[in-house]
């Protein structure tokens, strides 16, 4: 697969999975500041309210943004790791999460986001696709090429998240998501 495709792949595994069904609140390409010089875009935005029935229950929810990159090259390329959210997550391919592990451990990916995007979070986890009938040390192990059939896989989270402190409102970053129309 091309990274073009590789990427679409991955936004539509990440929709099929996460943001399908009753109660979903999602936008892609979320754009933040789109008319000033701190312009950020992000693939996918998420809110989670803690219920659906009380003001204090919307006002209490969460934002997860995601970031799709289909190789390492995405990943430092420059275009967008906007992690703006309580919960932010990069989703890739095992392949580009073996790739990229090293940086991580070492600290270098965080050194390249406090450098490149100083205004994202420490706070990050790591998504990867995998085949559903595979376990992700096997995976790891023997990653799979990417295939066609979107319903043949899954993703999992490798590298999880915990809540870290949000610096905009709820109501600034639903309008965003609104504004992006999906």
């Amino acid at each position: 697969m091309t990274r073009a495709e590789t990427t679409k792949f991955l936004g539509q595994l990440l929709i099929n999975q996460y943001f399908s069904g009753m109660g979903k609140h999602w936008a892609s390409e979320v754009s933040v500041d789109p008319w000033s010089t701190n312009g950020k875009r992000v693939d996918f935005m998420q809110f989670s309210p803690e219920n659906q029935m009380s003001i204090s229950g919307i006002e209490k929810g969460i934002f997860t943004c995601y970031e799709v990159k289909s190789c390492k090259k995405d990943v430092y390329s420059g275009n967008g790791l906007n992690f703006i959210g309580e919960k932010n997550y990069i989703v890739m391919t095992m392949k580009c999460y073996k790739d990229i592990l090293p940086d991580l451990r070492e600290n270098k990916f965080v050194k390249y986001l406090h450098n490149n995007y100083p205004g994202s979070s420490d706070y990050f986890g790591v998504m990867v696709a995998l085949p559903k009938w595979r376990e992700c040390m096997d995976e790891f192990e023997n990653p799979t090429p990417l295939s066609k059939e979107l319903d043949q896989w899954k993703l999992s989270i490798v590298l999880p998240c915990r809540n870290g402190p949000r610096y905009r409102s709820a109501t600034e970053l639903l309008f965003c998501m609104l504004r992006s129309g999906r």
